[in-house]
């Protein structure tokens, strides 16, 4: 049995980082299996390049561009141009080595130029067993990522809020009835990272008809891991004296991410206890609009860009709890990891993360976009639990649910029953 992982990525960004964990466990648990990714990487037997020219990295780049440039005159506005994937350039990758000798072809996230639905279409047709992890929503909506309050996908998409012109016959609806015939040929396995992903991708159009089940994303807990706090601290020049709250991802000008809910839930937390700006600092990563964090009511660090998992769990553990304020999430790969590293997580319940926060125990769920429930749960974790009883019970979690070793199993367990059909 031969497996083939694709996926866009191999380190850049949430799906990027979890598709590359689960090839890493996949080797370990002793499956046959090689990645194939766009990105410019050093290759190895088993990682393989589709930009490894500079003609082939142009062309790459050019099909980003003109993905782009195709949705330009449909976007609402700017802010939705990357919320929203049509995939109309991509590579042709049908007559790949890799793709011709595997058993199974593993997709995880696709577009922004890397696939399009011709190019996948082409890859469904070599009537390989296909496994689609579902690191977003967009394998079952008409063209969005996360559709967020609207259930359009459940029918045929039209009248989609992310377009200059909504309508019935927009080019969401298009996109879907597209998705629809190419998908209807072939045999989807469809893998959702949590309860939530699989519950919503069974409800759609597209892959009601398929099979839909839920394996979780896994983590190696030899790298995030309880760290010494005060030698973590010191690496980062982080102070040893003052709380430390953590927050980030990868863009946080992203209003999917919730900084501006994090920041009224601050305002509320200093009006409660105005006495916490003396010894509550925040510690912030990703990209970020530096005035805007000047508005908030406490100190706060800017860590630059940090690459290699090993200086993420570092930072993890220069922190007594890590903010979560997303407003729209599949199973994010911050809180696994800050739990994994003992740190409790507060974050609103959206997506599959309640699945991963066990309230008051691991951390503090509240109810989606309540900004003032926040500010509760972050002093509550901060100031109201037992530091070594959290850190405790969330390492045990992770290392129950999450670990390499279990979800590679469950991930074999699947392909096993594929190939024996």
């Amino acid at each position: 049995m031969k497996v083939l992982i694709i996926n866009k990525s191999l380190t850049n960004g949430g799906a990027a980082i979890a598709a590359t964990r689960l090839f890493n466990a996949l080797k370990e648990s002793g499956t046959k299996v090689k990645m194939l990714v766009e990105d410019t990487v050093e290759e190895t037997d088993d990682v393989k390049c589709l930009t490894n020219s500079k003609k082939a990295k142009k062309k790459a780049f050019g099909r980003f561009v003109m993905e782009r440039l195709r949705f330009l005159p449909h976007e609402k506005n700017k802010t939705v141009r990357y919320r929203f994937s049509p995939a109309t350039s991509g590579i042709d990758i049908s007559k790949h080595p890799l793709v011709l000798d595997a058993d199974i072809i593993h997709m995880h996230w696709v577009n922004q130029g890397f696939l399009s639905l011709q190019t996948i279409e082409k890859l469904f047709k070599l009537n390989k067993k296909i496994v689609w992890t579902l690191h977003d929503m967009w394998p079952f909506t008409g063209g969005c990522h996360y559709a967020g309050p609207c259930d359009n996908y459940m029918g045929s998409c039209g009248n989609c809020p992310f377009l200059r012109r909504p309508g019935k016959k927009d080019l969401s609806n298009k996109i879907i009835r597209e998705k629809k015939k190419i998908w209807d040929n072939t045999k989807i396995n469809a893998v959702a990272c949590s309860k939530w992903m699989e519950r919503t991708a069974q409800k759609s159009t597209l892959l009601q008809k398929h099979n839909v089940i839920s394996i979780p994303n896994p983590i190696d807990s030899r790298v995030f891991t309880p760290l010494n706090t005060k030698q973590c601290r010191e690496e980062f020049g982080l102070p040893l004296d003052k709380k430390l709250l953590l927050f980030g991802a990868v863009n946080i000008n992203d209003p999917r991410k919730g900084a501006k809910q994090l920041a009224q839930a601050l305002d509320f937390l200093n009006i409660r206890h105005p006495n916490l700006t003396k010894e509550l600092e925040l510690v912030v990563f990703g990209k970020c609009k530096t005035q805007e964090m000047n508005m908030l009511p406490y100190k706060w660090h800017k860590i630059d860009f940090i690459s290699g998992q090993n200086k993420m769990a570092k930072l993890y553990n220069c922190a007594d709890a890590f903010v979560l304020p997303s407003l729209e999430d599949n199973l994010p790969n911050t809180v696994m990891e800050s739990l994994a590293c003992g740190v409790p997580v507060v974050a609103f319940s959206i997506g599959g993360v309640p699945e991963m926060i066990q309230h008051k125990e691991t951390g503090y769920v509240v109810s989606a976009n309540n900004c003032n429930d926040l500010g509760i749960g972050i002093h509550h974790v901060l100031y109201e639990n037992n530091p070594d009883l959290f850190k405790f019970s969330a390492t045990k979690f992770v290392k129950d649910k999450y670990s390499n070793k279990e979800v590679a199993r469950q991930y074999n367990e699947l392909y096993s029953s594929l190939v024996s059909k």
